[in-house]
């Protein structure tokens, strides 16, 4: 299974064919369009992700010493940002989610091209999951 580095390295890989920033967030949008939807059940209150503009789900369980996560969004933006993060986080061990750097946003220059809101947003998301990590015991 690839590390959180090694899915990083893919997503920069990925990022860098692009030239124009439409076209990046065209493949974000693609990310998110390609996330399993989350069951309805699913979409409660306690799962939102506090801080983030629009309304983003999130769900983590604990399997074995791993992290599962899944997502749904009502924009398609958010969708795609947290469509990356699971990429990078799912099924990865809680310790290293946890402790996770996420230099590939910088990378990418997702940071740089999103509104202040959105990027609140993202910081949000981050933490959530990183919160669930901990949860299961990925302290160090």
């Amino acid at each position: 299974m690839p590390t959180i580095a090694e899915k990083q390295a893919v997503l920069i890989d990925e990022f860098t064919f692009f030239d124009e920033w439409m076209d990046k967030y065209n493949h974000i949008i693609e990310m998110g369009k390609a996330l399993p939807v989350l069951d309805e059940l699913d979409k409660k209150d306690d799962l939102l992700v506090q801080g983030c503009q629009s309304k983003v789900w999130l769900k983590a369980e604990k399997q074995g010493d791993c992290v599962r996560f899944w997502a749904d969004a009502d924009a398609i933006i958010a969708k795609g940002i947290v469509a990356m993060l699971i990429d990078v986080f799912d099924n990865q061990p809680a310790k290293e989610v946890a402790a996770a750097d996420l230099g590939f946003l910088e990378e990418i220059g997702l940071k740089d091209h999103l509104s202040p809101t959105r990027a609140n947003g993202l910081m949000s998301m981050i933490k959530q999951m990183k919160f669930y990590a901990l949860a299961f015991g990925g302290a160090n």
